[in-house]
């Protein structure tokens, strides 16, 4: 007897597959928009002070004084990209973060989402595209703020721009889960942000570009996610197409898939 299953059969139930991992990351997702939809105004308002302030300090007050920088009119329209990045990846992690520890040491009803049949994988999706989203609505207001500053609409929401948003939206949100899981209590998410994301602020190419370092430093800024972020966005924002930093796209990508294969392993050991 022949057991040779049909290719049409594996891919149609490949393809089912693919349409059910969908279906359940969206559902996951789902439940925490209803508590996102609320807070819309919140969120992009408590992820926008830190950037005003960085603009009014370095953009207008320190940039006035310094050169005109290799990308952009002024130190201000350098650091606007950077800034996105900044907001972005602050509150994609932060906000991701929280939401995660809040349901497991606090509300306690983590364990219920660990009891729903669904693929590991589809958990973290969902998780992160709830992390995205944060990530949006934060730096969507920083995007406004830029455009008031400079005027250049299309430079702040052209697709290539948008592209390289959440994809740094979906790296630090997929770190965001990873992180969410496996501290013990609020304390612990301090640190992660004492050692990770406030140095990376620094050093990621918000404030500077990384071709005027010593090679040393440049090794270790070029090691960090954000870095690649803030190049492409100034590029995209800036640049002719021909100077683009294309190899950009595919280390977030490959960066954000990596999180989601390991977070998809933690959920699927995941004990609270």
């Amino acid at each position: 007897m022949n057991n040779t299953r049909s290719p049409i059969l594996v891919k149609t139930n490949k393809s089912a597959e693919w349409r059910t991992l969908l279906a359940d990351s969206l559902t996951i997702f789902w439940s925490d928009w209803l508590d996102l939809r609320v807070r819309i105004a919140q969120i992009a308002a408590s992820g926008l002070i830190s950037p005003l302030i960085y603009i009014l300090a370095f953009g207008l007050g320190l940039g006035s004084s310094l050169p005109k920088p290799a990308v952009g009119d002024n130190y201000l329209e350098f650091i606007l990209p950077g800034m996105v990045a900044l907001s972005s990846m602050t509150i994609s992690f932060g906000g991701t973060t929280f939401s995660i520890c809040g349901d497991r040491l606090f509300t306690k009803s983590f364990e219920e989402l660990l009891l729903v049949p669904i693929h590991p994988l589809a958990l973290h999706v969902g998780k992160m595209l709830a992390g995205i989203v944060r990530g949006l609505m934060t730096s969507g207001a920083v995007i406004l703020v830029a455009i008031l500053f400079t005027g250049k609409v299309w430079s702040f929401i052209n697709p290539l721009f948008l592209l390289l948003l959440v994809l740094n939206c979906a790296v630090f949100s997929g770190l965001g889960v990873i992180v969410g899981l496996n501290v013990r209590s609020l304390e612990s998410v301090g640190l992660y942000n004492n050692f990770v994301i406030i140095p990376m602020s620094f050093l990621g190419a918000t404030f500077f570009d990384p071709t005027t370092l010593p090679m040393a430093l440049r090794v270790i800024v070029y090691l960090l996610p954000l870095t690649y972020t803030a190049i492409g966005l100034r590029a995209a924002a800036y640049l002719p197409l021909s100077e683009f930093p294309w190899y950009s796209i595919p280390i977030l990508l490959v960066v954000a898939i990596a999180l989601s294969l390991l977070g998809a392993r933690q959920f699927a050991s995941q004990q609270d």
